[in-house]
């Protein structure tokens, strides 16, 4: 499974509010390959289930960020929320 640990630090390291992340640049990031079930949106989305932990949600939203998949599955945009935002999701 791969690590999203380094997912989350690298979010976290990011000074802008809004980047996209193509899927091969997260699997660098991660240094795995991402599931098959990562082109679904629903996989990434912060809505979607909030009660089922997921560990890729998990590692955007500890960075401060929520994660869409790009409407073409080419890659993914993370948002900064603030911590209002984020404490629904703790």
């Amino acid at each position: 499974m791969p690590d999203y640990d380094l997912l989350r630090a690298y979010l976290a390291a990011q000074t802008k509010d809004e980047l996209v992340l193509t899927m091969d640049a997260i699997e660098e990031i991660i240094d795995d390959a991402l599931p098959r079930a990562s082109q679904r949106a629903s996989w990434w989305e912060t809505d979607r289930a909030p009660e089922e932990q997921m560990p890729q949600r998990e590692a955007c939203i500890a960075a401060g960020f929520v994660a869409t998949r790009l409407p073409d599955g080419s890659g993914v945009k993370f948002n900064r929320k603030t911590a209002k935002f984020l404490r629904k999701w703790k």
